[in-house]
């Protein structure tokens, strides 16, 4: 491919794009609708957690078990719960991950990977896998008293031994669709990054379907703001809070999806591709869509025609079904 000029390409913050890629899959419609789905079907709770997250276990479902509501209202105790997703995510980088709390309840994380990164995690859990017992619970609240915590012992109790008691083949078969739809969602997410929002302002509309149409050309910034009749400082400001992206971003992940598309060609070679999507030099090709797609352009056309197909690849093939 003829190395025509270099696309201007600045670094990105990895953990500020990771934390972006987590909000936008949360947002997305495929999450909340399996998310409602497999609630309703499992009544356990499914939230969506992002790397390094301070936020309560379960935040953002109203499946949270009663009896961790009431840890979680104290501090100390709440601390005590964010040390254990902490752990967690330790012990969840590579694959699904299950915990036990103080209390002997089980949460479970797993991982949601691109290439060799986790973006967020899937958090499941709050349940007991075996029958609650007056000695379990005797030691939760001595557990309580030395973290200084002082909790409503009445309400406590009640909810303790009405927690949902879970078989470990059930509580695996739970984890294992959780893992496929990580995998799912994997593959969906440099998608759900230049999908077009509901409710965004018309002028980050006008301007996705503007770089849309011109992604093959050497598009800058000040183009795209002049067309949609903003100042280039202005419209750097819209656009990132619209889509959590630099503009810089944004069209190599526009382009990167252009050229994976290109690919289901089986014919169409790589250095074509990424011409024809709109990059002018191929060494920043493959470092950007590495780093979006997490593996090199020649694996995954490899991947996607069958050559030694690996599970990314296979989920890159399932999200383009749907």
């Amino acid at each position: 491919m003829q190395a025509i000029s270099t696309l201007p390409f600045s670094p990105v913050d990895s953990s500020k794009n990771d934390r972006d890629l987590a909000d936008h899959i949360a947002r997305s419609d495929i999450y909340r609708d399996y998310q409602k789905a497999f609630e309703a079907t499992t009544g356990l709770p499914l939230t969506l957690r992002a790397v390094g997250s301070f936020q309560t276990p379960m935040h953002g479902s109203r499946r949270i078990n009663p009896f961790c509501a009431l840890i979680a209202a104290k501090s100390k105790s709440c601390a005590a719960c964010l040390q254990l997703q902490q752990r967690m995510e330790t012990e969840a980088k590579e694959s699904a991950a299950t915990l036990d709390c103080f209390a002997g309840l089980s949460d479970s994380a797993v991982p949601i990977r691109v290439g060799e990164r986790v973006v967020a995690y899937l958090q499941t859990g709050q349940v007991l896998r075996q029958k609650p017992s007056e000695v379990q619970f005797g030691r939760t609240v001595r557990q309580l008293a030395d973290l200084g915590a002082e909790p409503d012992l009445k309400r406590l109790r009640a909810a303790y031994f009405q927690t949902r008691v879970v078989a470990r083949n059930q509580y695996d078969s739970v984890l294992r669709l959780l893992t496929i739809f990580a995998q799912h969602l994997a593959a969906l997410s440099n998608q759900l990054m230049v999908r077009e929002g509901a409710s965004e302002a018309p002028a980050v509309t006008k301007a996705r379907a503007f770089i849309s149409d011109r992604h093959g050309d050497q598009l800058s910034l000040s183009q795209v703001a002049q067309a949609v009749n903003m100042s280039a400082f202005y419209f750097c400001k819209v656009f990132k809070k619209a889509t959590g992206l630099t503009f810089t971003e944004y069209l190599a992940r526009v382009r990167v999806e252009v050229v994976k598309n290109l690919l289901v060609n089986p014919h169409k070679r790589v250095s074509e591709a990424a011409y024809e999507a709109g990059f002018q030099s191929l060494s920043q090709f493959n470092r950007v869509f590495r780093r979006i797609v997490g593996e090199a352009p020649s694996d995954y056309r490899d991947a996607l025609h069958g050559a030694g197909g690996s599970g990314f690849g296979a989920g890159a093939r399932l999200a383009r079904a749907v």
